[in-house]
């Protein structure tokens, strides 16, 4: 069994700061790739930012230079800082682990269960 559980949503005012973890625990042989991915109202869930093994990462253009994404492998832990919130921001804050659970099994996706971040105007 593997846990995605993320912390740290809320309701902030434009132009303010929230920071979002996402801490991985159970049956985790190794993980690859981990990211945020949001789900605002009537939207399609996109991706946000993301960040390698090794730490090389990527985000979506909407929240380049605003957002940055970091992880602690040693915690198997991933963050995100949002800096600079707009209204636009707001949704459901999930985080995506890609891993293994054992040396023989394929890489799988696993999900957080969300966290909501609101902005307001």
């Amino acid at each position: 069994q593997v846990q995605l559980v993320e912390s740290g949503g809320g309701l902030v005012q434009a132009g303010g700061s929230l920071s979002l973890s996402c801490a991985a625990s159970g049956s985790i042989f190794s993980i690859n790739a981990m990211g945020w991915y949001r789900q605002g109202p009537g939207k399609q869930r996109e991706l946000v930012a993301g960040i390698t093994s090794s730490g090389r990462t990527n985000y979506a253009d909407s929240v380049k230079g605003r957002f940055t994404i970091s992880r602690d492998n040693a915690k198997n832990t991933v963050y995100l800082q949002m800096n600079s919130l707009k209204p636009e921001d707001t949704a459901v804050y999930y985080c995506k682990g890609t891993m293994r659970t054992t040396y023989y099994n394929s890489l799988l996706d696993y999900w957080g269960q969300g966290t909501q971040v609101t902005v307001s105007s």
